[in-house]
This record gives C-alpha cells, structure tokens and sequence, in this order.
C-alpha cells in the first residue's frame, strides 16, 4: 500500500511509485509542431532526440526509425482529429526498476497533443518585456544542450517572472553570462551582426535556432555569428527575439529600461514560412 494525498491505496493504482522519469527526471522529450499532418523539421528533432538517449545511456530500441516515431506521432494527432495545426511531446524514459542505478536501459515513451490555432509562423506584436532570472544557473554542460525531463530552473524561472510581471526571463550560466530564455533561445542583434550564444555555454541545441542560424546567413549585410553574450551587451543590442518550435519567433520588446526594434525578426518570419512552404 501507499499513501497517495492522503489516501491509503494499493501500489500497482499509481504508475508513478515507478516511474524513472517521474522519481529521478530519467527521461528526455521533443516537442514537435505539427502542420496539415507534417511534423516539422522531423529530421532535426530526430537525430536530436536519438543524440540525447546516446548521451544519458538509453538503449534506442531497433524499431525506433524517423519513419516509425513520425507515425506514431501522426497517429495520436489523427486519432484526435487536429487537422491543421497541433503541439505534440513524445517523451522517452528509462524502464521501472532500481534506484538512482537502473536495472535496465531500455525505454518507453508517451505521446500527447494538443490543437494549435494558427498552422504559420506569425510574430506576436504584443508587448513582451524580460529580465535575468539569477536564483538559480545554468551549468555549462552537454546536459545542458539536450531536452531533459529534469526542468527545475525553467520551472522556479517561469514563477519568478509571473510573480514579476515579467513575460520571460534570461538564464544565466555559472560564469554569468547569457545562455538563453525559459522557453528558448535567445537571439541579440546589433547593428548589421546577429549573435546568439554558443551550445558550449550551457543553451539547448535547438532546432529552430539551427533554421534562424541558417535563414539568417542568407540574408545580405547581415553578420550571423555564435558568440559568448553577457548582460551588459544585452543592453547595447538594437534588437533581442526568442525563438522555439511552437512560437516561431517572438520580439522583446523589453529588457531593463532598454527598449527594441522587431526589423531582423520580422524579415526572418517572413523567409521562415516561405522555406516551410516550399518543402
């Protein structure tokens, strides 16, 4: 038996008296926009996904191709019939058994989704305003760059800015320079350069930021580099914007008493939904 919000029930009613990724965040994830029943940038979150079971020691099972997990995800989104556009997270996790030590390596995963209003990429004029989030940093690792289920920081980060005011914040690494926001990285233009902080200073492999990387060199007179940002250069920028999967790229418009612009942001929206259109 086990005591359950105070309720005294049997073991095997609660999944979670075992879970890994539940007791020990045992467990990395993807989460995928999907658009008129086509995951995109499947490939990027594929190897990406597979590059962070390697990392934590995961067996990837034999059947787990890019064409079987595009099924299974497809699955779920046409078995709730959202046909335009939708949000999905497969999350994989470590087998039952043992304790900080698993008793095995092989995995399960769960898939689930929810409907998404708009299938493009748009860009929210809202007013978005940020600020660094110091409580607690991140640490300049290789787990730093994967999708763990262990997601603390951006957890205590995200009541941190609500309590605040505030629509995001800015983490920092453990030589306090800036690795990225709460839901994604972070982008900095000044002048004609555009920089954003390189994976080795703690900040997730993302997948949009490989397309805003590879849209924006292809823009003329812009300088795209991967560069080490600190919070003082923040305030010198013409222009910050986030950029994730499911938003596409958000402006801030906010950070201190330092005001932006939106020009680069809305420029790359534009050539983001032209490239998804051609392919």
């Amino acid at each position: 038996m086990i005591n359950f919000n105070g309720n005294m029930v049997a073991q095997d009613e609660n999944i979670l008296t075992q879970n890994r990724a539940f007791l020990y965040g045992d467990g990395v994830f993807e989460t995928l926009k999907i658009v008129n029943n086509k995951i995109l940038f499947l490939e990027d979150h594929y190897f990406r996904l597979m590059a962070s079971m390697r990392v934590v020691r995961m067996e990837i099972p034999m059947n787990f191709t890019m064409e079987y997990f595009e099924e299974e995800v497809l699955k779920v989104i046409r078995e709730n019939k959202f046909s335009a556009a939708a949000r999905a997270r497969i999350t994989v996790f470590r087998n039952d058994g043992g304790l900080y030590l698993p008793k095995t390596n092989d995995v399960s995963f769960l898939i689930h989704a929810t409907t998404l209003e708009s299938d493009l990429y748009g860009l929210n004029k809202a007013y978005y305003e940020v600020d660094l989030y110091k409580d607690f940093y991140v640490t300049k690792q290789l787990l730093s760059s994967i999708k763990t289920t262990n997601k603390l920081i951006n957890v205590t980060g995200s009541i941190f800015a609500h309590e605040n005011g505030l629509d995001n914040c800015i983490l920092l690494n453990d030589t306090k320079n800036v690795v990225e926001v709460l839901q994604g990285n972070l982008f900095m233009v000044v002048g004609k350069k555009l920089s954003t902080p390189p994976v080795s200073e703690g900040c997730l492999n993302g997948v949009m930021r490989k397309q805003i990387l590879a849209l924006a060199k292809k823009v003329e007179g812009i300088e795209v580099v991967e560069e080490i940002i600190s919070p003082f250069d923040l305030q010198k920028a013409d222009e910050l914007f986030l950029t994730n999967v499911i938003t596409g790229i958000q402006p801030i418009s906010k950070y201190r008493k330092k005001e932006f612009t939106s020009n680069l942001a809305h420029l790359l929206v534009q050539k983001l939904n032209e490239s998804i259109s051609e392919n």
